[in-house]
């Protein structure tokens, strides 16, 4: 209805500005007989008469005037948004809204990339959020979201930046206190250190057909990887991370991985963004940007 009044309103202005159907009719590219329809009809939905017209003349009402002063002002003001829009869409400015999986792999990694963009373009304001929680694009207020794991079926855009290695990892004292397991299932018979997932699965190094799940347990469950990792290099426990957390521990001797034998599947990292054909530019921007320069970094 709303779509129908518009078309009609904008057809009444015209014949009332023009002071004639053939000439609004030319203006709206119709015919004359479409445009006194929609007269009739608009005049028909508001109960009164708008133009008054004879076969020599036509002039406005009382009430004609009245509502087309007030709709030819509101129509000027809906013009000079969609204007206003339309060249905000095309322009590399604005504010863009970050939703993204935090650690290390947030803060530094993508939060590095990100830096990088704003440094190339000074007028677009990005807010990175590491908030934990699923996020709902179409019900919240981000434009885009950076999750790890398996994409869920969706009607938004996934774009997968590259895989994330994950390892299971313990400090040298750890070991020399409570032994090193040899199969995942002795995990069991350790203080493991968790986030939100207890149950860890592994498959055989040289047979990923081979796999096995196994429930851990221990003193310390947080979805901080920080907080896992320094417990872990206190000799707390064993944590499963991502590798990026724990490379340079590795390499210094603090921290061992704990199997040769069995390993953990790769886990993606995905871009998710809206099915909109209309993005902003300032929005497709980032997305290449992100696209472009993630993804090496991940293999680094």
């Amino acid at each position: 209805m709303l779509g129908e009044s518009l078309s009609d309103i904008r057809a009444f202005v015209a014949i009332a500005e023009t002071g004639s159907f053939s000439k609004a009719a030319e203006s709206l590219n119709a015919s004359r007989a479409h445009m006194s329809r929609q007269l009739s009809q608009l005049e028909a939905r508001l109960g009164v008469q708008l133009i008054i017209r004879t076969t020599r003349s036509q002039r406005l009402t009382a009430a004609g005037e009245t509502f087309f002063s007030r709709c030819r002002a509101a129509l000027s003001q809906l013009d000079e948004a969609i204007t206003l829009a339309s060249n905000d869409a095309d322009k590399m400015r604005g504010h863009i809204a970050v939703n993204c999986v935090g650690g290390i792999l947030g803060e530094s990694l993508i939060g590095d990339v990100i830096h990088a963009f704003c440094a190339r373009n000074t007028e677009i304001s990005i807010e990175l959020d590491f908030s934990s929680e699923r996020v709902d694009l179409v019900q919240s207020r981000f434009d885009l979201v950076l999750r790890m794991g398996a994409l869920a079926d969706s009607l938004l855009i996934g774009r997968e930046l590259g895989e994330i290695k994950i390892g299971t990892y313990a400090s040298p004292d750890y070991f020399a206190r409570k032994g090193r397991p040899s199969h995942p299932k002795e995990l069991q018979q350790h203080d493991c250190l968790t986030g939100s997932v207890t149950k860890w699965r592994y498959v055989k190094s040289d047979d990923p057909e081979q796999h096995t799940d196994v429930e851990v347990h221990g003193h310390l469950q947080c979805k901080n990887g920080h907080v896992l990792l320094n417990a872990a290099l206190q000799g707390n426990g064993i944590c499963r991370l991502p590798a990026l957390y724990c490379t340079s521990y590795e390499a210094e001797g603090k921290l061992e991985s704990v199997f040769t034998e069995w390993k953990v599947d790769k886990v993606p990292l995905y871009l998710l963004y809206h099915r909109d054909r209309h993005q902003p530019a300032r929005l497709k921007a980032l997305i290449s940007y992100l696209v472009a320069n993630i993804p090496a970094k991940l293999k680094d």
